[in-house]
């Protein structure tokens, strides 16, 4: 049996349902379903060839040429959905829930394949659903903290003590600076970004605080979504500060290991930021392997930078917690001790 389901419905299946992408490759990469595996139709070309005869000739001609290229790959859509499913219940998908999607569940189901469902309106309709999830309203508590403070680790131990928390560097595949790029894997699209963001919050409880850090618009080359942006500003902000000596010890720690073509890369991405003199100091100092002192001197421009964005939150909104060191653990305890004690004063003041 083929039902269709909205994205809605399946997000709500109890124990969730296998999903197939019929799409492109190249559709699937730009954007998708978290958890989706992609078994296309058509090749990228394949795809681009269908669309030029559909405009140029008739959907008749393009429907010909489409079953011409996915004849000879029947089989293999078989074996390659039993390996996703079994012979189980499984959902399929393809851009607006149309031809291809119907064509594919047919296919499985003449197949073996007893319980079909085809998400009506698509990969459409998932982004759509996914843009209009983050018009809602959040309870976030924001870690600020100037660069090197450790917001990352802390949020790690946050989440090991029982908090719900998203890591969206993480996500991003990207540390937020000039820097952010170095040891990391390449970055997703800002379409796939949104999409995994989504399931990040998917599986929390919405109705109780979740913790993100405090985060610029950009996280290297994809964006938040705007709305969740606005709420992320609008937020109060649990503003460690810890020394710039430790912040720079640590940063020696995150990077030196990755070698100085690569640092010397990043520090001329913020050159114009830090300065012709302090660019060759920086560069000098890479030469002597004082990777210290190159932190120190990273630290004048991203401080500058991070007080201003700071500057420009309300003032009330902004509470800072003095830290002495980079004991990320015993950290994340003060957060969280300074954090209860804020709210509880707020509970007896309201």
């Amino acid at each position: 049996m083929i039902t269709e389901i909205s994205i809605d419905n399946f997000y709500t299946q109890p124990h969730g349902l296998p999903l197939i992408d019929v799409r492109s490759p190249g559709e699937f990469e730009k954007g998708h379903i978290p958890g989706a595996t992609n078994i296309p139709l058509f090749s990228n070309e394949e795809r681009a060839h269908v669309g030029t005869v559909y405009v140029q000739q008739s959907k008749e001609k393009a429907v010909e040429l489409g079953y011409r290229y996915v004849n000879p790959k029947l089989d293999w859509f078989i074996a390659e959905s039993r390996k996703v499913a079994g012979k189980s219940a499984v959902a399929v998908h393809c851009w607006r829930g149309g031809m291809r999607s119907h064509a594919f569940a047919e296919h499985l189901q003449q197949n073996g394949f007893q319980e079909v469902y085809v998400i009506s309106g698509g990969y459409k309709a998932f982004r759509n659903h996914v843009l209009n999830f983050f018009e809602q309203p959040f309870q976030l508590r924001i870690l600020g903290g100037y660069t090197g403070s450790g917001k990352t680790y802390i949020l790690k131990i946050l989440k090991k003590l029982g908090h719900q928390v998203v890591d969206m560097e993480a996500i991003a595949h990207h540390k937020g600076s000039a820097f952010g790029s170095i040891g990391e894997l390449a970055q997703p699209t800002v379409e796939q970004f949104e999409n995994t963001l989504f399931e990040e919050f998917l599986h929390l409880d919405l109705q109780e605080p979740i913790w993100l850090e405090d985060e610029s618009h950009n996280i290297g080359q994809v964006k938040i979504p705007m709305p969740l942006f606005l709420q992320i500003r609008q937020q109060i902000v649990y503003f460690i500060q810890i020394p710039k000596e430790q912040r720079a010890k640590h940063l020696v720690g995150e990077y030196a290991s990755f070698g100085n073509d690569q640092l010397a890369w990043a520090i001329n991405g913020i050159a114009k930021r830090l300065g012709g003199q302090n660019v060759q100091l920086a560069h000098q100092l890479l030469k002597e392997n004082n990777y210290y002192e190159v932190a120190l001197l990273a630290l004048q421009y991203y401080d500058k930078a991070y007080a201003r964005g700071v500057e420009n939150r309300d003032p009330e909104l902004v509470f800072r917690i003095q830290l002495e060191d980079m004991n990320h653990q015993k950290n994340a305890q003060s957060i969280i001790k300074f954090v209860e004690t804020h709210e509880q004063h707020q509970t007896h003041t309201i």
